[in-house]
């Protein structure tokens, strides 16, 4: 038996290819993210189907991430031979990056300010985003008060606005060169079109984000990561 096979979470997602990294998740943008670095950095991996509704509160898939999210993986060859399991979307992606010496700067300054936007999609736009949609979406019908939804279609333009000005005059968020904080971010732009929320906070206005968002998903990995792990599998 393979040193994979021994953490909890294969018993109820057995491994069929053991060597590779294991990544438990769905497609959502989170765990898009993922699959969409693992896509571009072509590291082997064996991708398993974690259903929202279900799955992340089994005790399996709570033994790899005790805060019951995608995406996780458990990456049998880590540090030293060992096997590592991780989950957060950033470290994953921080992870895949050293891992692999792709889509992170080797350059100290760049490296920092590539995790500084990094940073900046998941403390900032991924739940703002989030909340957006939540208000929107889902369960704003039950709120009378409006200020909720507001305050988060205001967050969003906000935060639409900052990116707007970094991506002026640069071709991706670090400039000439795609790395992970195009790969964080985009995912969740996308998500306001599965909200509905293009319009509301007038997405064509911000000129740079939208070629910028096109031409990210145009990549062959961002198309595939959309279905990665297959929501109909």
């Amino acid at each position: 038996m393979t040193a994979s096979l021994l953490h909890p979470v294969a018993a109820r997602w057995p491994a069929k290819h053991p060597d590779r990294i294991q990544l438990y998740s769905f497609p959502t943008p989170n765990g898009i993210k993922v699959s969409a670095m693992l896509e571009e950095t072509g590291l082997p991996y064996e991708p398993h189907l974690v259903r929202l509704d279900g799955d992340t509160t089994t005790p399996e898939f709570l033994s790899l991430n005790p805060n019951n999210k995608i995406p996780a993986i458990v990456d049998p060859a880590g540090p030293g031979g060992a096997p590592l399991p991780l989950f957060e979307s950033g470290a994953i992606l921080l992870y895949l990056a050293d891992k692999s010496g792709k889509l992170v700067p080797s350059d100290a300054a760049a490296r920092y300010q590539t995790i500084q936007w990094l940073m900046f999609q998941m403390g900032g736009i991924g739940p703002m985003f989030g909340q957006l949609g939540f208000f929107y979406k889902f369960g704003g019908k039950d709120v009378a008060d409006p200020r909720p939804r507001q305050r988060y279609v205001d967050e969003t333009k906000r935060l639409l606005n900052v990116l707007d000005k970094r991506l002026e005059g640069r071709e991706w968020i670090m400039g000439d060169t795609y790395t992970i904080a195009d790969i964080a971010t985009w995912p969740w732009v996308r998500g306001l079109e599965f909200y509905g929320a293009l319009e509301l906070v007038g997405f064509k206005g911000y000129t740079h984000v939208v070629r910028w968002f096109d031409q990210a998903l145009a990549r062959p990995a961002s198309r595939a990561a959309l279905t990665i792990p297959n929501p109909a599998g």
